[in-house]
Formats: C-alpha cells, sequence, structure tokens
C-alpha cells in the first residue's frame, strides 16, 4: 500500500507544471479571457473613439466626466483636442462711438451763402482797400486810440450784461474802468486802467448773457454787411442796442451816428487785416469754416 502511494505522488510531481518568470510579453499575449489584469487605453487613445466610454464597473476605470466639463476633447485641436483650464465666451468690445464735434443747425444755408459771398466782395472790394488806405495814413497807436474810444462808449452793454450774468466783480471793474479812462484816459481814447491799474475789460454782452440763461444759438444766420449771427445772437445784438448811449442820439445826429458806425468798421478792419484772407486760404468751404469758427467762438465766450 505504501509503494503505491509513493508512486502516485511520484507521478503527480511529474505532471504538475512550475511557471516560469513573467514578462510584459507573457502578460499582453495571454487571452482577455483568462488575463487577471486588464490594460486600460491612454488619454490621448480616448478621443480617437469619438465619445469617452464607460468602462464596466469590473475594471479600475475613471468615471465618465458629465458633459460640461471643461477638459472634453475637442475634435482637430493639438493635444489630444483637450482644452486646458476654464473656457469662457470672449465676445469683442463693442465699437466705441466717435466723438463729432458740436456744430450748429443751418436751415436757411442757401440764403447764407448769397449773403456771404456779398459780404465777402464788400470786403475785398470796399472795407480793405478803404482799411488799407487807412492804415497806411493813421499809425496803429491811433487806431488803438479809437478803437479804445468807441469801447470805452460801451461801457453800459457791458456793466448791464456783468449783473444780468452775476459777474458782480466783472460790473465793479468796468464801472473803475469807465471813470479812469474817461478823466485819465482822455475820454478813453488811452487805457490807463488796464496799463496802470491791471483792470481788464470784461468781455459781455447780451447775447452771451442769453446763452449762459440756457439759450441755445437756435441757427445760423450770415446778415449782409453785419456779417455772421445767429438767431440767439441777433436778439442779443439789439438788446444790447438798447444799451449804447449812441442809440438815444437825436435823428438830427443820424448822419454822426452812422459816421462813427463807419469809422469803427473801418478801423477794426485795419487791426486785423488779413485774418479772413488767412482763413479763406486754409479752408476747402470758407463759407463752412466761418461758420464754425464763428460758432465755437461764441460758445467758448459763454463757457468762459
Amino acid at each position: 500500500m505504501k509503494v503505491v502511494c509513493c508512486v502516485y505522488f511520484l507521478l503527480a510531481f511529474c505532471f504538475i507544471p512550475f511557471p516560469g518568470p513573467c514578462t510584459a510579453e507573457d502578460l499582453t499575449s495571454s487571452s482577455s479571457s483568462e488575463a487577471s489584469i486588464v490594460v486600460l487605453p491612454s488619454d490621448e487613445a480616448i478621443p480617437a473613439l469619438g465619445t469617452r466610454e464607460v468602462l464596466e464597473p469590473s475594471i479600475a476605470a475613471e468615471p465618465s466626466p458629465s458633459s460640461d466639463s471643461t477638459d472634453a476633447p475637442i475634435s482637430g485641436e493639438p493635444d489630444g483636442g483637450r482644452v486646458q483650464g476654464p473656457v469662457e465666451n470672449i465676445s469683442p468690445e463693442p465699437p466705441q462711438p466717435e466723438e463729432t464735434a458740436e456744430t450748429i443747425a443751418d436751415p436757411l444755408e442757401p440764403v447764407n451763402r448769397v449773403f456771404f459771398h456779398f459780404n465777402d466782395k464788400l470786403y475785398f472790394w470796399v472795407f480793405k482797400p478803404v482799411a488799407t488806405g487807412y492804415k497806411t495814413i493813421v499809425p496803429e497807436d491811433g487806431r488803438v486810440g479809437v478803437r479804445n474810444f468807441f469801447s470805452n462808449l460801451k461801457t453800459p452793454v457791458r456793466l448791464v450784461n456783468c449783473l444780468l450774468q452775476a459777474k458782480f466783480k466783472g460790473a465793479g471793474n468796468e464801472t473803475a474802468r469807465f471813470f479812469i479812462n474817461t478823466t485819465y484816459g482822455i475820454v478813453g481814447v488811452l487805457d490807463p486802467a488796464k496799463k496802470k491799474f491791471k483792470i481788464d475789460k470784461q468781455e459781455a454782452d447780451f447775447g452771451q448773457t442769453l446763452g449762459i440763461w440756457g439759450m441755445g444759438p437756435i441757427f445760423y444766420i450770415d446778415w449782409p454787411v453785419l456779417g455772421p449771427s445767429t438767431v440767439r445772437e441777433t436778439v442779443g445784438y439789439v438788446g444790447d442796442a438798447f444799451l449804447d448811449p449812441r442809440t438815444y442820439l437825436p435823428s438830427r445826429f443820424l448822419i454822426v451816428n452812422a459816421s462813427a458806425w463807419v469809422l469803427e468798421k473801418v478801423n477794426e478792419t485795419s487791426l486785423i487785416l488779413g485774418e479772413y484772407e488767412a482763413l479763406k486760404k486754409a479752408a476747402l468751404d470758407p463759407y463752412i469754416a466761418l461758420r464754425e469758427a464763428y460758432f465755437q467762438y461764441r460758445q467758448n465766450k459763454i463757457k468762459d
């Protein structure tokens, strides 16, 4: 009996196979049904499938990410189509509106252009030749004295408008200037108030007052002889006429008053010869250039 058991033991020992050393080749060559270890596909291999498949629970696989995950693959992109970091909707900034220069309405442009050409010819044919001859005869100091004289006459215009604009210091300056220049300045021909006492003239008129009160220019008007204006400045011109002492001269002084106006116009033109020519030469459309220059000048006076 013992001999039989030994024989069976020897036979069993001879036919049982012993496993040799394991290699990666041996593992990969094994059948999937017999292997105890499954090699998962790498991340690079997943996008090639088109969708991320959910592996069987028996295999230690990662759960499928949600559809709104930020690292979802995108077809045709490098690095496996994986988006690095959070994805934000970047929309282009809306274009900023360009600032347009402030301008003035001009519904009477056809008529205004006719008056502009009339004034243009009047300047080159009448005022410029007369002012050029006047400039040749009268030295600059004399012409500045004539300007000072007429400016001193208009002191009530500036004084009242300073009060209407609540510029009480300016009203005080105008009062002081009138007494100083009328006495020591030889009825306003000289300007000792500015040269000796440093009291500057206050630029104020009724058109400016209306602008400060909130009235707009409404639209542009180019008056014959008088030149550029607006509805607001035209009303202001009429208002200032009631404050000008020359308005109240008796009718028999009408010729004197008209002559004084012509002298003032010619004298002022002689002091600014060349300015209108320069503006006209530099402008593609002199009418538009003069209109916009006048409008900006009046707006700046109101803002100041």
